[in-house]
């Protein structure tokens, strides 16, 4: 592979060497009852997405902020999208050994749809380091954005990444293992996924 993937294990380990540092976050209940009668700042709260009809938790005492739901592997080549229901706990243990066939030169793109409850979550990204028979190929970090916590007029959020082409060839071919994360500003991991694919001849 290249030089970069190479160095993917170097970059993998490296921690963030900035002095940034994030504001303090309020939950939704402190920003709707922060001055309440200033119509201004109705305004400003209204523009972050802070409605009234914010939907109630996934279950009670759910402590996560975000809910990934769903995450779908659209390939050109398929006809129907490889979809892995995060709702179910099942589904996410079973994923780290299934291998879900992908043809060669194909292109390819991920959607993930997903919940935000308790507060605003900000700078969201998707990490993805991916693996070939244990070493490192590629590195994948997309920032997915910031976002209010859901209501009932806009349930959930729906991203999709941009397009990827699969690698071809002898060599290429095979089975790979993919880790992603779901992380934002603050360095909270809010999900973990271990799952994979096998590139196939075209």
């Amino acid at each position: 592979m290249t030089e970069e993937a190479g160095n993917f294990s170097q970059l993998e380990e490296e921690q963030p060497n900035d002095n940034y540092k994030v504001a303090a976050k309020k939950t939704v209940d402190e920003y709707k009852n922060l001055d309440a009668e200033d119509e201004s700042l109705a305004k400003w709260k209204e523009s972050l997405g802070l409605r009234s009809d914010v939907l109630p938790l996934e279950f009670p005492g759910d402590k996560r902020r975000v809910v990934v739901q769903k995450i779908q592997l659209l390939v050109d080549t398929e006809p129907e999208p490889i979809s892995f229901d995060l709702t179910n706990e099942t589904t996410i243990k079973e994923l780290a050994s299934k291998r879900h066939k992908v043809k060669e030169k194909s292109t390819y793109k991920l959607r993930i749809t997903f919940k935000v409850q308790h507060e605003i979550i900000t700078g969201l990204r998707y990490v993805q380091y991916i693996k070939k028979a244990g070493i490192a190929v590629d590195k994948i970090d997309d920032h997915l954005g910031s976002y209010a916590p859901s209501t009932k007029s806009k349930p959930f959020y729906e991203v999709e990444l941009p397009e990827s082409e699969a690698p071809s060839g002898f060599i290429a071919r095979g089975n790979y293992s993919a880790v992603s994360k779901f992380i934002d500003d603050d360095k909270t991991t809010h999900l973990t996924l271990n799952w994979g694919v096998e590139i196939t001849k075209r």
